[in-house]
């Protein structure tokens, strides 16, 4: 497990670490983690983040954005549509965004956001989501090849809350540990 290699206390710090570094820099495409959408309109975290990837496209550091998340039981609309047509609204062009619809959890969109940059020859990302979901995404595109910089939220609702970072934080642990112990088992 990541926390028997590291110690708890090592990973925890890692996340928090990750969380409070911004390493945008020009790359393939810019992929934002989807969040909750409501009834076909992003939901305010979901929304800080299309926001944020919209100020990262506006200041030209890549030429895609990947948009991403399934439907979690919303037979009408998916995460990945609803950020979409959000940014399309904002102003980015329909052409320069790709969409993920299927993942249901943040492997998923990660694993499915990789295939869609391979079909792309794509092999940089920079990704945007709150800074305590950032280690665990940066850690799986890093399993499948993809170099990704992370960018987290500014102003993010959940990492502006004490007990809130932390809590997102402590999940992040429990899920990474997981993970590791699923794919070395």
């Amino acid at each position: 497990m990541i926390a028997g290699i590291w110690g708890e206390r090592a990973l925890y710090h890692a996340i928090r670490a990750q969380a409070a570094i911004n390493q945008a820099t020009p790359a393939d495409a810019i992929v934002v983690m989807g969040a909750a959408e409501y009834d076909g309109a992003p939901s305010p975290v979901y929304r800080a983040r299309l926001d944020h990837a919209f100020d990262l496209e506006e200041r030209g550091l890549a030429p895609w954005i990947i948009t991403t998340g399934g439907n979690g039981g919303d037979p009408q609309y998916s995460e990945g549509g609803v950020g979409r047509d959000y940014l399309i609204q904002r102003g980015v062009a329909a052409r320069r965004i790709l969409t993920e619809t299927h993942g249901e959890t943040t492997y998923q969109s990660v694993r499915a956001a990789v295939g869609i940059m391979r079909a792309h020859h794509l092999h940089t990302c920079i990704a945007v989501s709150d800074g305590f979901h950032l280690y665990r995404v940066k850690t799986y595109f890093e399993s499948f090849g993809i170099e990704a910089y992370t960018s987290p939220v500014p102003d993010s609702a959940i990492e502006d809350d004490p007990t809130l970072r932390t809590l997102y934080s402590l999940r992040e642990m429990v899920i990474l540990n997981l993970w590791y112990f699923h794919i070395h088992v």
